[in-house]
């Protein structure tokens, strides 16, 4: 196996919230025929299932190996870069990626530790919440008259693009850019870091209560442009502890 094949080992197809059984199926047969093997289920609605094994075709050990985790946090845990997937105008202003630049980052970043491609319920997507886990998002071009794709069919489409990648033999150069790179920041550093940044504007009284929500998606959104590395987030976490941890204006110990 060369070496980008052997990378796919290291990218977690992540579904969020499926509803119906057959389409966990499905996606794990896609997953097989393009080499993906890692499929993460958050809390669907129900697995394990027979429809899912029937619809599987041949893949049922990709079920078997399945991971089932309560929240999407936990799914990502560790992953060093993580894309979403989506096909709502409302993430336009997300860091974008198209499908085929997207497979390429995930699998040159596969070279360095775990990543993930996250898909949404069937109806309804990602909640804004957890697309703040996600530094980017992709959206296959459907066609405006009939957009709706099936939830395995994306799959596919990402699928193939990795595989596409890692049989070109040229995905050595794009991983050596990632490679020289700093230390990313993990999923659930950057969770850290919003959860402390919320904290302590909450603390100085900047975040309003009805305006909270909208500010603090703007803000995961420039640190997800920024795309942080282990340093930088202790830098600005202990900038954050410095602030928490001087008196209110005003008052004299």
């Amino acid at each position: 196996m060369n070496d980008g094949l052997a990378r796919m080992d290291a990218v977690r197809i992540v579904l969020v919230g499926t509803t119906h059984p057959g389409n966990i199926g499905a996606t794990a047969r896609a997953m097989k025929n393009m080499g993906l093997s890692r499929l993460c289920l958050v809390a669907p609605k129900e697995f394990p299932s027979e429809v899912a094994t029937a619809r599987a075709s041949g893949a049922a050990e990709l079920l078997d190996g399945a991971r089932r985790y309560p929240d999407l946090g936990e799914a990502l845990a560790g992953c060093r870069l993580v894309v979403a997937t989506t096909a709502r105008e409302r993430y336009i202003e997300w860091p974008f990626l198209p499908p085929r630049e997207a497979a390429d980052r995930l699998l040159a970043e596969a070279a360095s530790g775990p990543v993930a491609l996250v898909f949404g319920r069937e109806k309804h997507g990602l909640s804004n919440a957890e697309l703040e886990h996600c530094q980017y998002v992709s959206a296959i071009p459907t066609s405006p008259e009939y957009s709706s794709l099936n939830l395995a069919a994306a799959v596919q489409v990402f699928a193939y693009e990795m595989r596409r990648q890692a049989l070109a033999g040229n995905v050595d150069a794009v991983a050596s850019a990632a490679a020289n790179d700093p230390r990313w920041a993990t999923a659930e550093q950057l969770q850290g870091l919003f959860e402390h940044l919320e904290q302590t504007l909450r603390e100085i009284d900047f975040l309003r209560p009805d305006r909270s929500g909208q500010v603090m998606r703007k803000l995961v959104r420039l640190f997800s442009r920024a795309r942080l590395a282990e340093e930088e987030i202790h830098i600005l976490r202990g900038i954050l502890t410095a602030v928490r941890k001087r008196p209110p204006r005003g008052k004299v110990d």
